[in-house]
């Protein structure tokens, strides 16, 4: 696997495993609702700065989504 598809796949856990819906990250993060379904659906990445703000709403750690570091 990639890094690009590890990153994918680690954002998508982390934001079914949150106890928050899609359009509650989506205000946080401050994207639309269909933005963070993408996501979801790997088609794509945040942004910098969007990917910072959704690690601090998700609480994890940047290193870890990026496939820098195991937990």
């Amino acid at each position: 696997m990639g890094k690009l598809e590890i990153i994918k796949e680690r954002i998508r856990t982390a934001i079914t495993q949150s106890e928050l819906n899609q359009t509650e990250i989506a205000k946080l993060i401050s994207v639309s609702q269909s933005c963070v379904a993408h996501y979801l659906k790997g088609d794509i990445v945040p942004a910098i700065d969007t990917f910072a703000t959704l690690c601090e709403v998700l609480n994890e750690d940047a290193n870890y989504l990026l496939g820098i570091i195991d937990k």
